[in-house]
């Protein structure tokens, strides 16, 4: 393993955990010329701005941020695509003498940008054609089986989606569907630190009730009411926090039912990326953020800080 001459670390930790708020600090205070990468699957759509706990247009003013705004929410983003926009702009960091400090909580978007997996392409034709054949869902598993008998082993043959894809990927990219990476489950060698920042789950759960209710104080009422009227993508409108809103103004769900139904899915979704983190042994976890940010300093300070590839 060499060293790719980049410096970068990584922050990584469930919504709320102060994450944004430890690099924008470091960002703006330290002397080693952060820059910012936001790993968040929600933050790339633009207008998603409170629900999403975006970087203010005063925050951008002070520290250099990249991978916001970068389609409109009616799109759909792929993580292949935010792969490539991600090295793009680590590659003009370390072009200007900067280094990477990774920082979001979509853990396969990090893990895509982290670990650089190799990520199959998207083939729609052949998945049309392949969808419309899905009632022969034994037959489709049957051709996985001889055309990838890796991937068929380790997937149900009831499981449509599953199979769908594999054969889409298989037939698309003329390569077997198992030879794309070795899987979400397997931890390869360091190639970007992580230190995780986890506060104790009661300490959660507040921040994640008295932030979404400062956001409704905010304007995010009427931020949810503009994007629906202008209209939303599958996969924007599935953003925690937005889809429950959405419900007052589609389905004339009471207010403060939407409102509690968000802070309990918050609440979820906090629970769901703290498994996902430490589940990873490669992370290295503090339980503040003054730890957090000195842990970074070091790290970029040290032979650790170098991206190895």
């Amino acid at each position: 393993m060499r060293n790719h001459g980049g410096a970068a670390v990584a922050l990584v930790g469930p919504t709320a955990s102060g994450k944004s708020a430890v690099a924008h600090e470091l960002a703006v205070n330290s002397s080693l010329g952060i820059e910012l990468l936001c790993v968040d699957s929600m933050t790339v759509y633009r207008g998603m701005d409170i629900g999403t706990a975006k970087a203010t247009t005063a925050q951008r003013a002070e520290a250099t941020y990249h991978l916001l705004d970068l389609v409109d929410p009616t799109d759909e983003f792929t993580v292949t695509q935010f792969q490539t926009a991600a090295r793009e702009s680590a590659e003009l960091v370390w072009a200007l003498g900067g280094a990477v400090l990774y920082v979001g909580g979509t853990g396969l978007y990090g893990r895509a940008v982290l670990d650089n997996f190799d990520i199959p392409g998207q083939f729609p034709e052949v998945r049309a054609a392949l969808e419309a054949r899905r009632e022969e869902l034994g037959a489709l598993y049957e051709e996985l089986r001889q055309l990838d008998p890796e991937a068929a082993v380790k997937m149900e043959p009831t499981n449509e989606r599953r199979i769908i894809r594999a054969l889409e990927v298989c037939l698309g990219s003329g390569r077997p569907f198992s030879s794309y990476g070795q899987g979400l489950r397997n931890y390869d060698t360091t190639r970007v630190v992580q230190i995780g920042l986890m506060p104790s789950f009661y300490d959660l759960d507040q921040r994640i009730e008295a932030r979404f209710r400062e956001w409704m104080d905010q304007g995010l009422l009427d931020e949810v009411r503009g994007l629906a009227e202008r209209g939303m993508g599958r996969t924007a409108r599935q953003a925690v926090g937005y889809r429950e809103l959405l419900a007052h103004f589609e389905e004339g769900r009471p207010l403060e039912e939407c409102v509690t139904d968000a802070i309990t899915q918050s609440r979820r979704l906090a629970r769901r990326q703290r498994s996902w983190f430490t589940r990873d042994p490669r992370v290295e976890w503090v339980s503040t953020p003054d730890e957090a940010a000195r842990r970074i300093e070091e790290v970029l300070s040290s032979p650790d800080g170098f991206v190895r590839d």
